[in-house]
């Protein structure tokens, strides 16, 4: 569908007729019927919103790669640029886009996949920084400890209590694989080393 039919007020043609459609796809078409409207007769069909005077918005300049979903035929009149895609994230945020709809899973789990190379590229870079990340205050274990962490959670009913007991997993375990990665590979140099 090009972009001047999805991003205005003209409603597209239908690719085929709605007889054909009724008879092809069990329950096509049931509310076309305004009387068939749970929300007849207040239902108004006038889309526009009240003092609204364009259709399509001027194109947003841009040059190079923009993140597109392949069911739309150009890029949305405006788009974000706060973020560009760059390094090994991006280009799996670049083969979402590229390959998958947004209908299928794979284009959303590659999203993930790219946010979290993300936050390790992140935090890898922030160690050669002068200021590396603060473990300790960022995942809140002072908090738990300075601000009645325990106390908060317990006499409450909160629903979290149940999977409570995976948070330290889950924010703790992959710095403590991280570390016995590190230890396991310099006993190997350091085994090497001596070998040879």
């Amino acid at each position: 569908m090009p972009l001047t039919a999805a991003y205005t007020s003209q409603k597209p043609p239908l690719a085929e007729p709605v007889e054909r459609l009724r008879d092809r796809i069990p329950g096509w078409g049931v509310d076309l019927d305004p009387a068939d409207r749970p929300s007849f007769p207040r239902e108004s069909l006038d889309l526009r919103p009240e003092g609204a005077n364009w259709d399509l918005p001027e194109q947003q300049p841009h040059s190079g790669y923009r993140e597109r979903s392949i069911e739309h035929a150009d890029l949305t009149p405006v788009f974000g640029t706060a973020q560009p895609l760059k390094g090994v994230s991006g280009a799996v945020r670049r083969l979402a886009y590229d390959r998958y709809s947004e209908g299928r899973a794979a284009h959303w789990l590659l999203l993930m996949a790219g946010d979290r190379i993300d936050v390790v590229g992140s935090t890898l870079r922030s160690f050669a920084s002068t200021r590396p990340d603060n473990l300790i205050a960022e995942t809140g274990i002072k908090a738990e400890f300075t601000h009645g962490g325990a106390r908060s959670r317990l006499g409450h009913g909160r629903a979290d209590l149940h999977h409570q007991w995976l948070d330290p997993l889950i924010v703790a375990g992959p710095w403590v694989l991280a570390g016995f990665g590190a230890v396991t590979a310099a006993r190997r140099v350091a085994r090497l080393r001596r070998a040879g």
